[in-house]
């Protein structure tokens, strides 16, 4: 009689991570990141992606410079087994100061854009966000011109969401007066 034997994987850590990075495992030209201690091999992105990243930056920056850092798709980590690499990232000023990537505690606001990567922004990353503590994950959904807004984390998932339309504005928590034009971020 045979038995089975579930297989094993194995929960990488973000230190491991790193030293792959750092001694060549990773082509440069690889899209990868770590979630929850799975290398995730990241979907090719393709122009509207890139426009879209290219308007929130270019908005971000305009509007809340001095005030807020921006990063394009720099890693984040958000726990010992998750360093991905949001799209964009609005940070404390305080980031600018940290000899280390940036942590939960430095992100204002979290930036997905997503066309083929929908799901998994919508399952695996949002779950991961809220469990690590990231206070606002704005999701760009490009297949249907509108943004998805999750605020207030839990260990669960967050409590408030929210689907932003095309004709309609979002302001971050740490910027409510401030609006931004969900038409600037579409355009092409």
């Amino acid at each position: 009689m045979s038995s089975v034997i579930a297989a094993e994987t194995y929960r990488w850590t973000v230190g491991e991570y790193q030293r792959l990075g750092e001694t060549g495992f990773f082509h440069e030209d690889d899209r990868v990141e770590l979630l929850n201690g799975d290398i995730v091999i990241m979907a090719p992105i393709g122009i509207r992606h890139i426009k879209a990243v290219r308007n929130l930056n270019r908005v971000m920056v305009l509007r809340y410079d001095g005030r807020a850092l921006v990063d394009v798709q720099s890693p984040v980590v958000i726990d010992g087994h998750s360093e991905p690499q949001p799209d964009i990232l609005l940070l404390h000023p305080r980031a600018k100061s940290r000899e280390s990537l940036p942590i939960p505690e430095d992100v204002l606001v979290l930036v997905e854009v997503a066309e083929s990567s929908l799901a998994y922004d919508l399952k695996d990353k949002r779950q991961a966000y809220a469990r690590a503590g990231i206070v606002e994950y704005w999701l760009l959904d490009l297949t249907k011109s509108q943004m998805y807004v999750f605020c207030d984390p839990t260990e669960e998932g967050y409590r408030s969401e929210k689907i932003v339309a095309a004709n309609e504005s979002v302001a971050p928590l740490a910027f409510p007066n401030e609006p931004i034009a969900l038409s600037e971020l579409l355009a092409p």
